[in-house]
């Protein structure tokens, strides 16, 4: 470190600044690579299958390609057998897609082949390869992901969890009056909101938990529990309490949805659906709406989850509130037995335990 930046505070901030921005540079070239690489890549795949070339050249091609390559670029990484296959399988599953731009006439009246949108090059290859892997049979899912990674900004493992646990089957999936009781705008957004079943298999609970024990513990995961519940939720509280006239009641869970732009009341039911809970769920809407609700933020939504639900009874029950409201189930695989907690070994146990093996 120069003497100058300990002494003129000018030029330190000048170095400070040229630093941020070198960064920021750094930043904008590693994502023009990725989208030059990912492109490069989808142009590999498309020539393999256009000129059929595992028929023309035999089984043995991709490994041919992926030695060759090597040679012609040598240092150059990415040209492995098993990646140049990722590459061909690239092409072969979004070439399906509708998001392909039609082929369009460029200069001098030179036609330019289609090419697919820029979301598809817009998210790492690692990602692409889970993604490749999981959905190699269904073009509209894995495009789905592909676009939830760009909307929410999801790392590998963030991305293969929601992989593993099934959220394009699951995503906008609950029973709602949403279209009846909201604009056709916010109520579009409501339902993509919502999920059914929503996974808690982040929770650790005994065959035997109580409702208390369910909602304590995803207060204590709430980072989880609002990763599940999807983009733009902020947690306001538990058990959050309102003062309904001379009445005092508390609302399991109150979240605030940034996207929405709206208050999201979560009542929690570690039973089977009851019409009962429509009524109780619609009058925690309204006193929101009256209470905390300001003239910039949309209608609040209620969302009731419980263990199981008939579908055509909660339907109905629907039909009979102007609050608008979802229902879904939740799924909780991971169960211990009542006993468990007692099998395990205390702290002081373990502790004791190290200090004998260590003194031995």
């Amino acid at each position: 470190m120069s003497k100058l930046i300990k002494i003129d505070k000018e030029y330190k901030q000048w170095i400070s600044e040229l630093s941020e921005r070198f960064r920021i540079s750094q930043l904008r070239a590693s994502v023009k690579v990725n989208s030059e690489m990912l492109r490069f890549y989808w142009l590999l795949g498309k020539d393999i299958v256009e000129l059929k070339a595992e028929s023309k050249w035999g089984d043995k091609i991709l490994q041919n390609i992926s030695l060759d390559l090597q040679d012609k670029l040598p240092g150059v990484k990415g040209m492995s057998e098993t990646n140049i296959d990722y590459m061909k399988r690239f092409y072969i599953l979004y070439s399906q897609l509708n998001v392909i731009s039609p082929q369009v006439v460029g200069e001098n009246n030179k036609s330019i082949s289609p090419q697919p949108v820029d979301d598809l090059f817009s998210i790492p290859w690692g990602h692409h390869r889970f993604i490749i892997d999981k959905c190699y049979d269904n073009p509209e899912k894995a495009y789905f992901y592909v676009q939830k990674t760009i909307q929410n900004n999801w790392s590998r493992s963030v991305l293969l969890n929601f992989l593993d646990t099934d959220l394009y089957e699951r995503q906008g999936k609950a029973i709602s009056n949403f279209k009846k009781a909201l604009p056709s705008l916010q109520s579009d957004l409501a339902q993509e909101m919502t999920k059914d079943p929503y996974n808690f298999d982040f929770l650790a609970l005994t065959e035997e938990y109580k409702e208390k024990e369910l909602k304590e513990a995803l207060v204590r995961n709430v980072t989880k529990f609002l990763l599940e519940l999807g983009t733009g939720f902020a947690f306001v509280g538990r058990e959050y309490r309102l003062q309904i006239g001379k009445t005092e009641k508390f609302l399991d869970m109150l979240f605030y949805n940034l996207n929405l732009r709206c208050y999201v009341v979560i009542e929690i039911k570690t039973t089977e659906f009851d019409s009962g809970n429509i009524g109780q769920l619609g009058t925690y809407v309204a006193a929101v709406n009256h209470i905390l609700k300001q003239s910039e933020d949309n209608p609040t939504i209620g969302l009731l989850v419980c263990k199981t639900k008939d579908n055509v009874l909660a339907q109905y029950a629907l039909e009979s509130s102007s609050q608008p409201i979802g229902i879904s189930e939740y799924e909780l695989t991971k169960l211990y037995p009542a006993d468990f907690k007692g099998t395990l070994p205390s702290i002081e146990e373990i502790e004791n335990e190290l200090k004998d093996n260590f003194n031995s």
